[in-house]
């Protein structure tokens, strides 16, 4: 059995049609699967989706691209909305200086809000890190030596450093359908040195759908073309290898374990 540990099933092109996305996750040896918010203005309908399944979890957090427009953003807020019974998760936040979308001092200021938050609930923050390497690494440094926060380097395309800090500090790395990706030679031999211990896979669906079904909206049912591709980078038997990546999830995702049906959003 596998888990996808993020995927965004509001969006266009899986809203439409969440029940058969789901049904297919199911058939495809899926059994858990995160929606991560990237807008508040969105946790109502994501919590909606997550109480209609038993098997969808999901987190809450302004993506740094949504950064300039929540100027009033406080840990308070995130921590509040996340006592929900099934919010597993604080973001996904970071920082994001390819499309820079936000000014780089409000991706910052947010991204400490947020860990902030993940230090108070426990429940692990969901990084997005493009183009940022060195001031993550400051970053994650920084504020773990505050105190020490869970969390998870989500979509996993950084270089060895920012790999480095996280496994140093007990976080986990993700993998998406990237690793499957053709010009992708490079980050393949950059997981190779990760401790398979600190793996978990996701499909960041409906991104980056993996080879190969490339071209087509990536959802979570495809996440066993991205553990198949991570299998062999580590060199182990699929089996093991779902094995060892859902007990991962379940390890770094605690509070997952605990689902209950939740009351009302």
């Amino acid at each position: 059995m596998l888990v996808d540990s993020h995927c965004h099933l509001n969006y266009e092109g899986i809203s439409n049609d969440v029940q058969n996305v789901i049904d297919r996750a199911r058939k495809s040896g899926v059994e858990f699967l995160v929606c991560i918010c990237t807008k508040l203005d969105d946790v109502a309908e994501i919590c909606a989706i997550a109480e209609s399944y038993d098997n969808v979890a999901y987190t809450v957090g302004v993506h740094p691209h949504e950064a300039a427009t929540k100027t009033d953003l406080n840990v308070q807020t995130i921590v509040d909305l996340s006592k929900h019974s099934k919010v597993v998760g604080i973001g996904e936040t970071g920082l994001d200086f390819f499309y820079d979308n936000a000014p780089r001092d409000i991706q910052e200021k947010y991204f400490r809000t947020h860990i902030k938050a993940s230090r108070e609930t426990q429940l692990p923050i969901i990084v997005h890190s493009r183009d940022a390497d060195q001031l993550m690494i400051n970053i994650i440094t920084e504020e773990q030596e505050k105190g020490y926060f869970p969390g998870v380097i989500h979509c996993f395309s950084s270089g060895l450093g920012v790999a480095e800090v996280a496994v140093k500090y007990g976080m986990a790395i993700s993998l998406s359908g990237i690793i499957t990706f053709k010009n992708a030679k490079k980050l393949r031999e950059i997981i190779k040195k990760i401790p398979i211990e600190n793996i978990i896979i996701e499909t960041d669906a409906p991104f980056l759908a993996p080879v190969p079904k490339r071209g087509k909206i990536n959802e979570p049912s495809f996440i066993v073309h991205t553990a198949e591709k991570a299998a062999e980078i580590f060199n182990v038997e699929l089996p093991e290898f779902h094995k060892i990546t859902t007990d991962n999830f379940y390890r770094f995702f605690a509070k997952a374990k605990i689902i209950k049906v939740p009351s009302k959003c």
